[in-house]
C-alpha cells in the first residue's frame, strides 16, 4: 500500500509545476478550513487561530423545545438508580467555547508538507436546575467551567498535482489524546446542594483515543477568484480508559473566493458537519442533565460562513471568517449551535 502511494504521488507529481507571479489573497482556503495548503521544499509555516463558538438553547431533531418542556417530559436515563428522578431536572441553557490553536507546517520535499497543531480549550456552560423531582420550580441557576490542553494533531499534506491554475492534495495523519477527560464541576443539584461531580462528556478535553485523520482538498484558481472543497474525517479507533468512544466526525467544505482589492478578498463558505453519538459510558458521568447521556451528541449541521483574508508580500496573512448554521438536525435534546468565529494570523518563511 505504501509503494502503491509513493508511486501515485511520483506520477501525479511528475505534472509542470508553475507558481503564481504574485501574492494572493485568496490562495488559501478561508482561514476556518486546516490543512488547505502545503509548501515548497524547506519552507516553514507558523499559524495562530482564535476560535470562539457560542451554543444556545436545546433543541430536538430539527425542532427548538424550551427548558421547562425538557424538565418536565425527557426520561432521565438514570431514573432507575436510587435518588435519582424519573425526568431531566437540571438543563442547559448556554455554553461558549474558546479555542486557541498554534500551529506549525514544514515541508522537507515539494511533495511532502508536515504538520501539527495543538490547542487549549476554555468551556464555560450554564445551567437551570428545577427543584425536587418533579414539576417546573426553578430552584437556581449555576455556571461550569473547564479548561486546559486539547488533543495534538499530526498530519502529513501530499500533493498529489499541481498547475498553474488548480491543486490537489491528500491529508492523512493521526490525532494524539493529550486532552484530560476527568475535569470536574460544581453544580446546583435539585435537592439545593453542591456536591463536585465529573464534568459532562462536552466539556471534557479530549477523545482519550488516538484517532485516524484523512481528507482530501482541491482548490481551483482565476485571475480575481477562486473556489475549492474539502473533505476532512476524523476516524475513532479505540475505546478510552474512561470506557467510551466519542462519535466519529466527517466535515464535507466547499468556498468561493474573490479578489475585490491589493492583497484583501473575501470569501463565502458552506459545510456539512456529521458526527456520531457516543458509545459507550463513562461511569463517573451520571445525573438528570442532558449532556450526562451519551445518546445526546449526535448531530449535523449545514453552515454558511463569510469571511476576509489579508496578504501581504513578505509571508504575513491574516484571516476572519464568521459562521452560522442554517439547518440543524441533533439527537437530542442538546444546545443548538448559535454561531462561531475564527480570527488567525500564519506567517510563512
Amino acid at each position: 500500500m505504501r509503494l502503491f502511494l509513493i508511486i501515485t504521488v511520483m506520477f501525479f507529481n511528475s505534472v509542470t509545476k508553475e507558481t503564481f507571479s504574485q501574492v494572493r489573497a485568496d490562495d488559501h482556503a478561508p482561514i476556518s478550513i486546516m490543512g488547505d495548503h502545503y509548501h515548497e521544499a524547506g519552507e516553514f509555516m507558523i499559524s495562530y487561530r482564535y476560535m470562539p463558538m457560542t451554543m444556545k438553547e436545546s433543541q430536538l431533531g430539527t425542532s427548538k423545545i424550551s427548558s421547562d418542556l425538557i424538565a418536565s417530559t425527557i426520561p432521565n436515563r438514570f431514573s432507575s438508580m436510587e435518588g435519582q428522578p424519573p425526568t431531566l431536572r437540571i438543563v442547559p441553557t448556554e455554553m461558549t467555547m474558546n479555542m486557541h490553536m498554534l500551529g506549525a507546517m514544514f515541508a522537507p520535499t515539494d511533495w511532502l508538507t508536515l504538520m501539527v497543531m495543538i490547542n487549549k480549550l476554555e468551556n464555560e456552560m450554564s445551567h437551570l436546575t428545577y427543584k425536587g423531582m418533579m414539576g417546573t420550580t426553578v430552584r437556581g441557576s449555576f455556571t461550569t467551567q473547564t479548561s486546559g490542553i486539547g488533543d495534538t494533531k499530526l498530519s502529513s499534506l501530499i500533493r498529489v498535482r499541481e498547475t498553474q491554475s488548480d491543486r490537489l492534495h491528500i491529508t492523512a495523519g493521526i490525532s494524539l489524546p493529550t486532552g484530560e477527560l476527568d475535569q470536574t464541576a460544581t453544580i446546583l443539584n435539585p435537592m439545593g446542594m453542591n456536591p463536585t461531580i465529573r464534568a459532562p462528556y462536552g466539556m471534557q478535553l479530549g477523545s482519550g483515543t488516538t484517532d485516524v485523520i484523512g481528507g482530501l482538498t482541491y482548490s481551483r484558481f482565476y485571475d480575481s477568484w477562486s473556489w475549492g472543497g474539502q473533505w476532512l474525517s476524523t476516524i475513532r479507533t479505540d475505546t478510552n480508559d474512561e470506557g467510551y468512544t466519542l462519535g466519529d466526525e466527517h466535515r464535507i467544505n466547499g468556498w468561493y473566493s474573490r479578489s475585490f482589492a491589493s492583497n484583501f478578498s473575501w470569501s463565502t463558505r458552506l459545510e456539512y458537519f456529521d458526527r456520531a453519538k457516543i458509545q459507550g459510558m463513562d461511569s463517573n458521568i451520571m445525573g438528570p442533565v442532558q449532556t450526562a447521556d451519551p445518546d445526546n451528541y449526535g448531530a449535523k449541521i449545514i453552515s454558511i460562513g463569510l469571511g476576509l483574508n489579508f496578504a501581504m508580500e513578505n509571508g504575513h496573512r491574516i484571516g476572519l471568517e464568521y459562521l452560522v448554521p442554517i439547518h440543524q438536525d441533533l439527537e437530542g435534546p442538546q444546545l443548538k449551535l448559535e454561531n462561531q468565529m475564527t480570527l488567525g494570523y500564519q506567517f510563512s518563511f
